[in-house]
């Protein structure tokens, strides 16, 4: 399968263009959603691709306002290229969305493109679940105060804790979307009273910090401090090592994803993250 085949092409791509300012990247960031936006320059002879702003570049240049000193460049990949050239770009360069280029932006292709190419059937992965699973497993307490397991997150250097009971069981797992839906945005002595997500002020995005490739609230966030178990969500999914890893892939897919435990019979012995399943590709 071609990168062609699986990735989103440029007509329903969002892009920046030179001449810009920072307002216009936080516009699609805030609105969209996004964690990056690819660069663009209009010339006489058509479009060129130019390079890529993220997150991460506003966060650590909060006072640089210019497009073109923001944008950085990124490994790209063509069209033509195979869906398992792309997956080992994305898990060596330790990004999780590539521009297609081939002299103009072509397209972009994620992480979640090629885990549903593999859901579907579309590219080979003869493996089971067993076999890939990373078997460093972050965990939390249920009741240790979501503050402190955010910066359990944040040290692990991982978007996930599994979350496990007083018997030291599986009780639900708890990820950094659930803590940012819930972090309250202040200035100063004063709570907005709205939450990280929901925000729309500039100062707002200096307060999430890059954790890999994934943002955590840090500065001007406030974290309520009940425990884990108040927010974590209890409805696991989990898998066996016997599990093929296409219907691994499928279950990410189907309930939105990103890791899913690995257990025997009732015990956690590891973990399946979405790249575990790009670096088996090859």
């Amino acid at each position: 399968m071609n990168v062609a085949d699986a990735m989103t092409p440029r007509e329903d791509v969002v892009v920046v263009e030179l001449p810009g300012t920072r307002d216009d990247v936080l516009e699609y960031l805030q609105e969209r959603g996004f964690s990056s936006v690819p660069v663009v320059k209009r010339t006489d002879e058509g479009e060129e691709y130019r390079g890529l702003v993220s997150r991460e570049e506003l966060i650590e240049r909060p006072d640089e306002d210019q497009l073109a000193v923001l944008m950085r460049d990124v490994p790209t990949v063509t069209a033509d290229a195979s869906v398992v050239e792309a997956a080992r770009l994305m898990f060596d360069s330790g990004t999780r969305r590539v521009p297609v280029v081939d002299g103009v932006l072509e397209g972009i292709i994620t992480v979640t493109d090629v885990v549903r190419a593999i859901a579907r059937g579309e590219v080979d992965l003869d493996v089971t679940a067993g076999e890939i699973a990373t078997r460093d497993v972050n965990t939390t307490y249920t009741e240790t105060p979501l503050p402190v397991a955010e910066r359990e997150l944040y040290y692990a250097n991982v978007p996930y804790a599994v979350c496990l009971d007083d018997e030291g069981s599986m009780a639900g797992i708890l990820t950094e979307v659930d803590i940012i839906e819930v972090a309250r945005v202040v200035e100063g002595e004063d709570d907005t009273g709205d939450s990280v997500a929901g925000q729309d002020d500039e100062w707002m995005w200096e307060g999430i910090k890059a954790v890999g490739n994934r943002y955590i609230p840090t500065r001007n966030v406030e974290i309520p401090a009940e425990p884990v178990s108040t927010f974590m969500s209890g409805d696991l999914v989990t898998v066996p090592k016997s599990k093929p890893a296409v219907e691994v892939a499928q279950a990410m897919i189907t309930e939105d994803i990103e890791q899913i435990p690995l257990v025997t019979g009732d015990q956690l012995v590891g973990i399946v993250r979405d790249i575990d399943l790009l670096e088996a590709l090859e």
